[in-house]
């Protein structure tokens, strides 16, 4: 049985950019674990991530939380080296 850990690492995912994903769709990190890892598989998916990515963003400063957001910058840009998208 695989774990948590093992699907991140199959696709290359961290902890900050499921917990995100899981914030952004408002459900479980168990479940947005492999969704996330599906995603990442195409360039559609990978888009997907970060329009939720910069919607928290988003989120976050129009709400004041500058903290917040500047965290979901770095995990987004994080996430665009790790996921570049092939145009």
């Amino acid at each position: 049985m695989l774990t948590m850990q093992d699907c991140l690492d199959y696709c290359d995912l961290t902890d900050d950019e499921v917990e995100l994903f899981a914030e952004h769709e408002h459900i479980p990190e168990e479940i947005a674990g492999p969704m996330a890892c599906s995603l990442v598989q195409t360039d559609e998916g990978v888009a997907l991530i970060c329009s939720c990515l910069s919607d928290l963003v988003s989120e976050a400063m129009a709400h004041g939380a500058m903290d917040k957001a500047e965290h979901v910058l770095h995990v987004y840009a994080e996430f665009r080296s790790a996921h570049p998208l092939v145009h």
